[in-house]
């Protein structure tokens, strides 16, 4: 990797009480280089800020280049945050899967959701998941060398020519000896099979999940789990894809399917190793598994045991809940339809408070053209479809997860401003399970209706 493609670091933050505060970093600074080298990512970053000495060489917002000497303990951190974690740009996909979510969208939305990561980095620092389809021998041994593990990595199928027709790529079917290269480094991967019927079910499911398993071995299994999630498909995909949605029928056949193995698996591996997300069980209408089956939750960003997970920190911070609560509210709380049933218990523990009630709005995707929705996929429009006719009473409130990381933005592009203004309502966005007990019980830390629409 040349020098040349590594751009300056840009600063957007420098946290109080740092040493970065301490000697007068500023945001809209940008680090060049530590110790004479250029990072190429926040991986290098932390690295190379491990030193007890550093060189460093800065640009200010003006553009004028500095160069500091600072020391400070091992691994002791500046405190700086940057406006992204790669500095020489994002490792894109080549492959050309049909039910990638990127392609299934409308044009003419803002850039960055065109984008189509399969960046080890961004897998190593944050879980998203990766093809293993474009790296180089470079990035092979980087990924050695600085022991990147556990990466996240989209199986689909284990067969060659399955994988092949999956991703729509010669390369993909290297994968087991991919798999292999991981056992010999004692690095790991958490797999990610996204059940196509038709595709990459019945016989294929079984031979995937029975091959991954070979490599769940030793001290360090090289794939320390397995997640089997559905395919979500929106009105967008393009129309001569070989593509079918999972009805409830085929939910239940995956689920008979997939219960045996884990089973199988617990006697041989001592784990479940392979789970489905929950998704599965709400298609089928089928009660969740209980939560010790999850065991330490290695699966929860594909929705392994999320609900669960939720409940539980529910009934854990709801012991914070007042008796009663003045003067009255009344608040309509938003999620999809697909967790209506699994909330319920929520909405009513949340009733129970004298003067408090809470409201559930469950809601399918006509954005998407979705029958059966995860919350993270409502968009703008389907609030205001939704919602525009009701009475919301004093609040909505809005999981966050529904917005862009960064921006209170919907991934239809509309902002939580506009939906605000179009419904006539305050819309308070939930971060957390402790937020939302907040925002219900002491309503004086928010402005009333009528300011906010001011």
């Amino acid at each position: 990797m040349s020098d040349s493609t590594i751009r300056p670091a840009l600063i957007t933050r420098v946290l109080p009480d740092s040493i970065a505060a301490e000697v007068g970093f500023e945001a809209g600074d940008a680090l060049v280089s530590i110790n004479g080298q250029r990072p190429r990512d926040l991986i290098d970053y932390q690295f190379l800020c491990a030193d007890e000495v550093l060189q460093l060489e800065v640009l200010d917002a003006q553009g004028k280049t500095h160069h500091l000497e600072i020391e400070k303990d091992y691994d002791e951190d500046l405190g700086l945050e940057f406006d992204n974690a790669l500095f020489d740009g994002l490792i894109q996909c080549n492959n050309r899967c049909p039910f990638c979510f990127i392609d299934q969208q409308p044009p003419g939305k803002r850039q960055s959701l065109y984008l189509k990561d399969d960046d080890y980095r961004l897998s190593f620092l944050y879980g998203s998941y990766l093809t293993l389809t474009n790296l180089p021998p470079r990035e092979w041994e980087r990924i050695s060398q600085m022991r990147l593990s556990p990466l996240y990595v989209s199986v689909h199928a284990t067969e060659p020519e399955v994988r092949i027709r999956l991703l729509k790529n010669p390369r993909a079917g290297q994968l087991l000896d991919q798999l292999r290269w991981f056992q010999e480094q004692r690095l790991q991967i958490h797999a990610q099979i996204v059940l196509c019927p038709g595709i990459n079910d019945g016989v294929h499911l079984e031979r995937t999940l029975q091959d991954l398993a070979q490599f769940h071995t030793g001290e360090v299994p090289a794939v320390a789990s397995v997640a089997v999630v559905p395919v979500g498909l929106t009105r967008f995909r393009p129309s001569d894809d070989e593509l079918l949605p999972v009805t409830p029928e085929k939910a239940r056949e995956v689920i008979a399917q997939v219960q045996p193995l884990q089973r199988q698996f617990r006697r041989r591996l001592g784990s479940t190793f392979a789970w489905l997300s929950d998704e599965w069980f709400l298609i089928a209408d089928q009660p969740l598994p209980p939560a010790s089956h999850y065991e330490d939750y290695p699966q929860i960003g594909n929705g392994v045991g999320s609900i669960h997970q939720f409940l539980r920190q529910f009934h854990a911070a709801a012991k914070r809940l007042p008796q009663r609560v003045t003067p009255p509210r009344q608040f309509t709380w938003v999620v999809g339809n697909a967790v209506k049933q699994a909330f319920q218990p929520v909405v009513q523990r949340l009733n129970q408070v004298e003067g408090l009630q809470v409201t559930m709005a469950a809601l399918h995707s006509d954005y998407w053209g979705q029958q059966i929705t995860v919350t993270g996929l409502l968009t703008g429009h389907d609030l205001l479809l939704h919602l525009a006719a009701g009475e919301l009473g004093d609040a909505l409130l809005l999981p966050s997860l529904m917005l862009k990381h960064d921006e209170a933005r919907f991934l239809d592009d509309m902002t939580v401003a506009e939906v605000e203004e179009q419904l006539k309502t305050p819309v308070w966005v939930v971060h957390s399970v402790e937020e939302l007990i907040e925002q219900c019980s002491h309503p004086q830390n928010y402005p009333c209706k009528s300011k906010t629409l001011a």
